[in-house]
């Protein structure tokens, strides 16, 4: 038994217990400050103030969320142009970034060429005034689909996706070829099928990143009722105060922290809300499309 216990105990080398400290580290880092924005925005300003440090919501009260919604629709018409813009920002963008990557994985004369300059597209962009006259020519400027055309493709999640599609057996396109199927029907019955986990993860990865922007919508969309949703959060952090200020003295007791917190949990709700759907995709996917690299 005693001989038993030392196997048991050896199967723990001193990289696992460096690596579990490490970890867990990370883990507090990453849950603190969250759980601590949840505690704030359920708060009061005076428990705040005496508490800022808190496990528990002190005086519990829905003043910050009141307030944060009390400016009217502007909220809600942000929430609803993101959440149009990354749907159909990340539909399109996989589309195109899975059928580019679909023709890379193949071979094809030219291919390299074409390649080396999508890759150097990668590391030199056309940089900001080029690009913001390019939407003004183009008569992009103050809509969604300049802000969906400037963060439709990314270069490294067609490489990635590229190396899942090379990681599908040669065996099963030709035999797909064999039953009389043609490219794009291979494409769309075998190489979309087979590459579920890495497609799931980028799509994530990209509705992420729309979800996200707000330089490109900060700079090009002038009109309110077309707002993002990271610039209404931006506008709110800068008049927190006189939000706090104007509820105060309405008698609904919130505070700008605890607006901030309150708009920064309604902000990220949706991301929460998707991921564990896809989570079980999520290692895998990455494996499957970086085990060729």
């Amino acid at each position: 038994m005693a001989k038993l216990e030392q196997r048991k105990r050896k199967k723990f080398s001193k990289l696992d217990i460096v690596t579990f400290i490490i970890m867990t580290i990370l883990v507090i880092l990453i849950i603190v400050p969250f759980w601590s924005a949840i505690v704030i925005s359920f708060s009061t300003n005076e428990y705040y103030i005496n508490h800022r440090f808190s496990l528990w919501p002190g005086d519990f009260t829905l003043a910050n969320y009141i307030a944060l919604f009390s400016r009217g629709d502007g909220l809600l018409t942000a929430y609803g142009n993101t959440i149009w813009v990354s749907v159909i920002g990340t539909v399109g963008g996989m589309v195109v970034m899975t059928m580019a990557a679909y023709v890379f994985s193949r071979r094809f004369p030219g291919r390299r060429i074409l390649f080396m300059i999508t890759i150097f597209s990668m590391y030199f962009g056309g940089g900001l005034v080029p690009t913001y006259l390019n939407l003004k020519n183009l008569h992009l400027l103050n809509t969604h689909t300049g802000v969906i055309m400037l963060t439709l493709v990314s270069v490294s999640h067609i490489i990635i996706i590229m190396k899942g599609f090379e990681a599908v057996p040669k065996e099963l396109e030709e035999a797909a070829k064999i039953d009389g199927a043609h490219d794009f029907q291979v494409f769309w019955k075998v190489m979309l099928p087979m590459n579920k986990p890495t497609l799931a993860t980028y799509a994530l990865f990209t509705f992420v990143d729309l979800w996200n922007n707000w330089y490109w919508p900060m700079l090009i969309l002038t009109d309110s009722d077309k707002n993002l949703l990271q610039v209404y959060l931006r506008s709110i952090v800068n008049s927190a105060s006189k939000m706090s200020g104007m509820a105060e003295g309405s008698g609904m007791g919130s505070f700008s922290m605890g607006i901030q917190m309150a708009c920064i949990l309604v902000v990220i709700l949706p991301v929460m809300l998707i991921y564990p759907y896809v989570q079980k995709y999520f290692v895998k996917g990455i494996y499957v499309g970086s085990v060729k690299m």
